[in-house]
């Protein structure tokens, strides 16, 4: 038996080590250097919440594989486009869920992102006798454009026909333009297209609004220029049409800009909180509880490092609900170890030794520390369930970290906590038996 609390107490002391290489802020070359990774209420950013139109999806995909589809290409264009730490979730059947670090200007975020990111290649509407026709502004009417496809069908001249090497260079002005790439299909449509409009303006428009209207000079297959076009939209557009296009329209639902600043100092504020909070209960444990409470303030302090060193090495974003998370989950450490230590002075007072009241303790409070916990885990499913189904990214990063929490203080106050109090019994360091809630006769 000594020997298997010697190997725990050994195996404890090792956690405590490796989560303090992780969690402490020190290049120290032996595990790990990454930061926490902080939400948009701490670092500041965009978070966007769109809602899609499955009425229009490919009748062949099903809901689920069109939304997994919409995810990998907002994914690639976001990862592309340089966003540090992006999040990209599907939230529910029909929505998506973006959290933009560092991205500020809601406006740009959207634009990055793309409502539908459809490239449409259009000409002017003519009447029957060869005039263009215009709409009540006296502006022309764009129709697409279409041509015969290979399997004899009438096919629309769009972005789906693009190779995904896109790219930014600059014309013989140094104005920038964005080069594209058709593949073999597309080639033979614009071919067609390109030969019936010779001497004729071929729209080029993006989400329906018109970018460009280059005059057709000759007849063209493969490649193709967009021009007139701003540097930052033009690097956006090649992202867009690198990733390809969307294959739903989406809407967006909900919009949050987060100041970093306000985030920085909120962050300070919680934190100092709850260290204030955590030395609180680890006076009180000490001073009612004496021995005890003293080891349940170090089994305290080892949770905390565990825990810590989780949240970097999975990574579990950081906002300020889940710091509340952690704060609450350390309170339910003390918890069960207020169970643990008022069934001990039980045992003493029955006339057992202290390591009999020892083993008696944890043996006795486990069935009530077991079920607390797992109704806290219950509740932390279905807040869960609750976050991911509505789009609130906060309520899932609290119970994220809560149940997180909930598992390693179940670890912390049943082994690292009896360990310890097991070893200091065993080696007889410390035996006077009030410091262990007791009386003598």
């Amino acid at each position: 038996m000594r020997r298997r609390e010697n190997i725990l107490f050994v195996f404890v002391l090792a956690l405590l080590v490796i989560g303090l290489c992780i969690v402490l802020p020190v290049n120290n070359g032996l595990l790990f250097h990454k930061d926490f990774q902080l939400g948009l209420d701490l670092k500041g950013g965009s978070y966007l919440l769109y809602e899609a139109d499955l009425t229009k999806k490919d009748p062949s995909q099903t809901d689920a594989q069109t939304m997994s589809a919409v995810q990998s290409k907002i994914e690639a264009r976001v990862n592309k486009y340089g966003v540090t730490e992006p999040i990209v979730q599907i939230q529910g059947t029909n929505r998506i869920l973006v959290q933009l670090p560092g991205v500020k200007d809601i406006n740009q975020a959207i634009s990055l992102i793309g409502q539908v990111a459809l490239l449409e290649f259009k000409e002017q509407q003519l009447d029957a006798s060869g005039k263009v026709v215009n709409d009540t502004n006296g502006q022309p009417v764009w129709i697409p454009s279409t041509a015969t496809a290979s399997d004899g069908s009438i096919q629309a001249l769009t972005g789906k026909y693009l190779k995904p090497n896109s790219s930014v260079q600059l014309d013989n002005l140094g104005k920038p333009e964005v080069a594209f790439e058709f593949n073999t299909e597309g080639a033979k449509l614009f071919g067609q297209i390109t030969q019936r409009l010779l001497n004729k303006p071929l729209g080029i428009f993006l989400d329906g609004e018109e970018v460009s209207a280059p005059t057709v000079q000759a007849v063209i297959t493969d490649k193709g220029v967009i021009n007139n076009i701003a540097i930052d939209q033009a690097k956006i557009l090649v992202n867009q049409l690198n990733s390809g296009s969307l294959d739903v329209p989406l809407k967006v639902i909900q919009q949050t800009d987060v100041d970093a600043t306000l985030g920085a100092d909120s962050l300070k504020k919680s934190l100092t909180a709850g260290l204030i909070g955590i030395a609180c209960v680890a006076f009180f444990m000490i001073v009612y509880y004496r021995v005890p409470g003293l080891v349940a303030t170090v089994a305290l302090g080892i949770y905390a490092a565990i825990l810590l060193a989780i949240f970097k090495v999975i990574p579990i974003t950081l906002t300020l609900p889940g710091i509340a998370g952690f704060v609450i989950s350390t309170g339910m450490a003390v918890d069960a170890n207020v169970l643990i230590f008022e069934r001990m002075k039980e045992e003493l007072k029955r006339g057992l030794t202290i390591k009999m009241a020892v083993q008696e303790g944890f043996h006795r409070a486990w069935p009530s520390i077991r079920d607390s916990n797992f109704s806290t885990l219950i509740t932390c499913v279905i807040l869960y369930w609750f976050g991911g189904t509505f789009g609130a990214f906060m309520v899932k990063g609290f119970a994220v970290t809560l149940a997180l929490g909930v598992l390693i203080s179940l670890f912390s106050a049943i082994t690292v906590t009896r360990t310890f109090l097991t070893q200091m019994v065993n080696n007889g360091m410390i035996t006077h038996l009030t410091l262990y809630g007791g009386k003598h006769d």
